[in-house]
């Protein structure tokens, strides 16, 4: 295979039955019940870019925690399920099958639940970030 290199990015595929230029298993993230596939766009972005599916852990829930992530961009695509997330300023707002959110760089937010069967895609810019528990937004 070709590993040109176009603009800082490589050509990457990934399939959820393991072929493909990247990994596709799920494992362990962010979040305990949450598992994470890595689609490989950040070792093909060398960084500059995320993009997981996420699918929820049967059985186990959200700890409903206010945080706040340092990025550039976040975006989330539901594609199965569904899943409440509370936004500073914005309220509680239940996200199902093709729905989808921006949340801008610096909003407070929380998840509040989620069903069993919760499967999304984020995508975030930088692929790595940090993550901060903050205080509830005076709303």
């Amino acid at each position: 295979m070709n590993s040109k290199i176009w603009n800082g990015q490589s050509f990457c595929v990934s399939h959820a039955d393991g072929s493909g230029t990247s990994s596709s298993g799920f494992s362990g993230g962010l979040r305990a019940f949450f598992e994470y596939r890595d689609l490989g766009i950040n070792t093909a972005s060398s960084g500059k870019y995320s993009a997981n599916v996420i699918r929820a852990v049967p059985g186990q829930h959200a700890k409903p925690n206010w945080h706040v992530h340092d990025l550039d961009f976040q975006m989330i695509y539901i594609l199965q399920g569904w899943v409440t997330f509370e936004y500073e300023g914005q309220g509680e707002i239940t996200f199902r099958p093709g729905s989808s959110a921006l949340q801008p760089p610096g909003i407070h937010h929380r998840e509040i639940r989620h069903s069993d069967d919760l499967e999304l895609i984020e995508i975030t810019s930088p692929a790595e970030f940090k993550t901060e528990s903050v205080e509830a937004p005076k709303n």
